[in-house]
């Protein structure tokens, strides 16, 4: 990469950066001022369906956080409960566009046809559960009026995202504006509860089984799949480009292929570029590889789930996360964060067809049960509590504070 472009790439990334703490400033100033908007007066009872909003945070294509908010709705939706979402545009990415375009991108990127995207507050009619998804939206979940109750869907530790900062500290903040929080895995749900003393309850990611599901007869012997979201650091990229690259050393004539970031890596080995893949192509890939590879410093990626539910044997870290998650033994081939370890992870699986067959069978079987209408009852289930608890709701003593 020329240093010009590198240098015009890392300025964009600090004007990115900027954008998002002005933006979450005034929604974190407004809420000091103010404080949270009373709660309504009245609430749904126990069996009655609910109008959920969901407050999601700017979106890009790609994104894996927004793909899991548009299958939960989807699944709610299906259980006859109205949903719709908020956009609380603190990258001011949208800024240009009209409403219409806004919401045409929304349905192209996560497949959300039939899902309402509201960008103007001016239309806000209240709801039985106003649901914030990141660390970004809290605030404005927080001074929305007339919710029956507000749940927080936390699907990472985000205060991980960040170095030493504002983000880092307004993210850890959000954990204790005593928002019912609903966490994407056990591991996490205990986190917040230890940690931030959380109301917490989890629910399981899960894979689209329709798209994600073996074929054998399209598998390579010579090809290992690596998620390179270099844009993510939690992706750990550095890392396993620099496993790879002992890789390719190793085995000059071994194909690999780098999927999830937009821009090409500048890396001194052989490698296919594939870019942002849309569903389908992924699942193709999965169904084509021979070893995968998905590197989660903080909660378990969803690239991971769907390799597994292909049949793809799948290397990761074994995090803290990932040993919570799935065990020492468990369907993953879990190795520690060294360049070497997770070569040789991944040559114990490319040297040895039995292990790829019984990695991926397991694979497989973990996956069955994790579907997206089960996840979608357990955050039912998790609505439903911060219904119930609303009279108790601690949000005005904690969050103005």
């Amino acid at each position: 990469m020329r240093a010009r472009e590198w240098l015009s790439r890392v300025r964009g990334r600090g004007q990115d950066r900027a954008t998002v703490a002005t933006a979450s400033a005034q929604a974190m100033r407004e809420l000091a001022r103010r404080g949270p908007s009373p709660l309504a007066e009245s609430m749904p009872n126990n069996e009655a369906s609910l109008r959920v909003v969901a407050v999601i945070p700017s979106f890009r294509r790609g994104s894996g956080g927004h793909a899991t908010i548009v299958h939960l709705l989807r699944e709610l939706r299906t259980r006859g409960h109205s949903v719709s979402l908020l956009l609380e545009d603190c990258e001011r990415r949208h800024v240009r566009e009209s409403p219409a375009e806004t919401q045409r991108a929304f349905e192209q990127f996560f497949a959300a046809d039939g899902l309402r995207l509201d960008r103007d507050l001016g239309a806000w009619k209240g709801a039985d559960v106003v649901l914030a998804t990141g660390w970004q939206t809290v605030a404005r979940a927080l001074l929305l009026p007339g919710a029956g109750a507000r749940a927080y869907l936390v699907q990472d530790h985000e205060p991980d995202f960040y170095g030493a900062s504002a983000e880092a500290l307004w993210a850890a903040q959000t954990y204790r504006m005593g928002l019912r929080c609903i966490a994407a895995s056990p591991w996490l749900a205990e986190l917040l509860r230890s940690r931030y003393g959380a109301a917490a309850s989890h629910f399981d990611l899960a894979v689209d089984h329709d798209l994600y599901a073996a074929d054998t007869s399209e598998r390579r012997d010579d090809l290992v799949a690596f998620y390179a979201r270099a844009v993510t650091p939690r992706r750990a990229v550095p890392l396993g480009l620099a496993a790879l690259g002992e890789l390719a050393a190793r085995r000059p004539r071994l194909q690999i292929a780098f999927f999830g970031e937009g821009n090409a890596l500048a890396v001194p080995f052989a490698h296919r570029h594939l870019g942002v893949l849309d569903d389908r192509e992924l699942a193709a890939l999965y169904r084509e590889a021979t070893v995968g590879m998905v590197l989660s410093l903080t909660n378990p990626s969803l690239i991971g789930l769907e390799m597994m539910a292909c049949g793809l044997p799948c290397v990761e870290l074994a995090s803290e996360s990932m040993l919570a998650s799935f065990g020492s033994s468990g369907p993953l081939e879990l190795a520690q964060p060294d360049p070497l370890a997770l070569c040789a992870a991944i040559e114990r699986l490319l040297d040895g067809p039995s292990a790829r067959e019984q990695a991926g069978e397991a694979g497989m079987k973990a996956m069955a049960a994790r579907t997206w209408a089960a996840a979608a009852a357990q955050v039912e289930h998790g609505l439903r509590d911060a219904l119930a608890a609303r009279r108790a709701d601690p949000l005005t003593d904690t969050a103005s504070s």
